[in-house]
């Protein structure tokens, strides 16, 4: 059947082909539209609080003499692939190559429905799981334009396909701060500093969780398995979710004996002080040399801060082992201490990340905040700030054409003074123009009218009081800046 048949066929079963098509057309825009799981819109009041939290953060980084930059949004599947360990290559966002991403794959591989054989060869490219990786990709890139150390700061999104669930999303914010080419352990006391500051700032109370992989990797030889690092750390790290039993339950079931699990019990059992603690490790971890060293870098970095005025909380946790595997020496996160709610930030020491790229030799440290869990702890507690959530200051009313002809200057004069000023575009009901100010929160509006005009004043109404003054021009922008 020829198209032209195929259009008679369709008007010959009594219905017009444009009118069908004009059906189907319109059941499609009828059809609910969605967003992807884990995913979020942000109306204007979430991102006037989001840019709360940004702004805060950005502030602070550049006290330190931290320099924005931004990496893509994509990179090379062969620069994430193996940064991440096992869990963090599953969580991977894939993108299929453009164009036939099927060219590659014969039917019999199709059938088997192996995803990460498919993946491998239908795409070259994911979505970033985080910034540190593709930050150690830069320097590698750019290593010739760079003065080390250099500190850098990014706050991007980050892509990772993870179940979703409160404080879990799939796409979400992280605000990282590094300093790479340098290592010395001033950079973990000034970035224990930036945490400090940034939720004292928020108002937010905190407890910042401090260990060292070196500790980790002491205890690990301790028990006899220093060759399974990463299966005794990413058990220990459940040690506050699951409790201890269920720890010691999962490394059974990975092979590890009674004998070696009793001289694990030891280190996770240490109470006391920071001091006290690293004491106590010193003993059990005295045949380690790296072990012993991690412990002095935790010293060192105590020492310094006992100096220093910071607000939070700071505690030696020994079962803080960071998922990440490419951590070689100090790690932290930090929790609220008022909200139900993981890690809301977390960093660490990485001696060798550009190594995989092909450089060697330049030693990193860096902190992230989880903007998107912050935002959760802060609305939950109500501690963003009122003004964060303002736009506009001031609404003119409008009365009429003539009306909005004369404000119009008035306007630009306004705004040129940093006052963020509209006026509403139509000449309607005052009510309605009154009840679009209350509902955007607007905390003042400007009434003109003839009576205004000839003396050159201004009607300044307050929409909290309901007060209403006439001002001239000049004392309008003077009690408006008074506002900022």
């Amino acid at each position: 059947m020829n198209m032209t048949q195929r259009f008679t066929s369709c008007s010959a079963e009594g219905e017009a082909p444009v009118k069908k098509y004009h059906r189907i057309s319109t059941y499609k825009k009828m059809q609910k539209p969605t967003i992807p799981k884990g995913m979020r819109d942000f109306g204007p009041v979430e991102m006037a609080r989001r840019n709360y939290i940004f702004d805060t953060i950005r502030q602070v980084y550049a006290l330190y003499g931290y320099r924005q930059i931004e990496t893509p949004t994509m990179e090379q599947l062969s620069t994430l692939l193996g940064k991440y360990g096992e869990e963090g290559d599953r969580l991977l966002f894939k993108v299929l190559n453009s164009g036939d991403a099927l060219r590659d794959l014969s039917d019999e591989e199709l059938l088997e429905r192996n995803a990460i054989h498919f993946a491998n060869k239908a795409c070259e490219k994911g979505l970033r799981y985080d910034l540190t990786v593709p930050f150690a990709r830069y320097v590698v890139m750019h290593r010739s334009e760079l003065t080390l150390p250099f500190r850098r700061y990014q706050i991007q999104p980050v892509w990772r396909a993870d179940r979703p669930q409160k404080g879990r999303y799939r796409e979400f914010y992280q605000c990282d701060a590094d300093v790479i080419g340098s290592t010395s352990l001033i950079n973990e006391v000034e970035l224990l500093e930036i945490i400090d500051e940034v939720f004292r700032r928020f108002g937010l109370r905190v407890r910042i969780l401090l260990n060292n992989r070196k500790i980790l990797a002491g205890i690990a030889e301790a028990t006899g398995r220093g060759d399974r690092l990463i299966d005794i750390t990413t058990a220990i790290d459940k040690l506050e979710k699951i409790g201890e039993e269920k720890v010691f339950d999962e490394l059974r079931s990975k092979g590890f004996t009674e004998d070696e699990l009793s001289k694990l019990r030891p280190f996770l059992a240490l109470t006391g002080s920071n001091r006290e603690k690293l004491t106590q490790l010193k003993e059990l971890l005295a045949t380690s040399e790296e072990g012993q060293k991690g412990i002095e870098e935790l010293e060192y970095i105590l020492d310094h801060i006992d100096r220093l005025d910071l607000k939070a909380e700071l505690v030696v946790d020994l079962s803080l082992a960071r998922g990440l595997s490419y951590y070689t020496g100090a790690i932290l996160e930090v929790k609220a201490l008022d909200a139900a709610m993981g890690s809301i930030s977390g960093g660490g020491r990485y001696d060798n990340l550009t190594g995989i790229f092909g450089l060697d030799g330049l030693s990193g440290v860096g902190i992230s905040f989880g903007a998107d869990r912050i935002y959760d702890v802060l609305l939950e507690l109500g501690l963003f700030p009122s003004e964060a959530e303002v736009g506009t200051q001031v609404l003119f009313a409008n009365f009429s054409e003539e009306d909005a002809a004369y404000l119009m200057p008035i306007l630009a004069r306004l705004r040129r003074e940093g006052i963020r000023s509209e006026i509403y575009p139509e000449p309607v009901k005052m009510k309605k123009q009154m009840s679009y100010a209350d509902s955007l929160k607007i905390p003042f509006v400007v009434l003109v009218g003839e009576e205004e005009r000839t003396t050159s004043t201004f009607t300044l109404k307050d929409m909290q009081s309901g007060q209403q003054e006439k001002l001239t021009l000049d004392a309008l922008i003077s009690h408006l800046s008074a506002q900022h």
